[in-house]
């Protein structure tokens, strides 16, 4: 570590280096879980106390900002500049957090257009457990993978062929169209 990051974080990190592959993947994996279970925690506290318009509204405010973070982030770590098509486009999806959790799928991949779909959302698949509606999040993802796409490659458009609340197949809980524009 550099003399840039604190003594309490270089002591975090490197506890890491001791840890095998297996120990390393499962704290990905939990972190991943943490994070997704703060982000519903969140939520459900905003909806308590102002209803559930005004929490997708502010959920969707914070995945404007945060989805392009992680987008830049990922790009960084990958070492992918701006302007990679749908194929960076492609990969990236595969580095976010969401994507240690979910099962997700790109089917129709060509060089100017991909259909991205949620085979098993963590969220909904929990929400159907528990016998409860599906979780209205079109508004919200329409934010987060257009911001997203966006920032990956700015010529590449967004389009939702299907997300809770609109009706679904059984075989995925949301579709999203991604197609580069010249």
């Amino acid at each position: 570590m550099t003399g840039t990051t604190s003594p309490q974080l270089d002591v975090g990190v490197q506890l890491l280096n001791n840890l095998s592959k297996e120990e390393l993947i499962g704290i990905i994996v939990d972190d991943a879980k943490n994070w997704l279970a703060h982000d519903g925690l969140w939520f459900q506290a905003i909806e308590k106390t102002h209803g559930m318009e005004v929490a997708i509204e502010a959920d969707r405010a914070a995945w404007e900002k945060f989805t392009v973070f992680e987008a830049r982030r990922i790009m960084a770590r990958l070492g992918i500049q701006p302007g990679g098509g749908i194929p960076a486009l492609l990969e990236c999806l595969n580095h976010r957090l969401y994507a240690r959790l979910n099962l997700q799928q790109a089917i129709e991949v060509s060089d100017t257009r991909a259909v991205f779909r949620m085979v098993d959302c963590r969220v909904q698949s929990a929400r159907k457990r528990k016998g409860l509606d599906d979780f209205p999040c079109k508004e919200v993802g329409i934010v987060e993978y257009s911001e997203f796409a966006r920032t990956i490659d700015p010529r590449i458009q967004t389009r939702c062929l299907a997300c809770p609340p609109d009706a679904h197949p059984d075989e995925f809980w949301c579709a999203w169209e991604f197609s580069l524009q010249n």
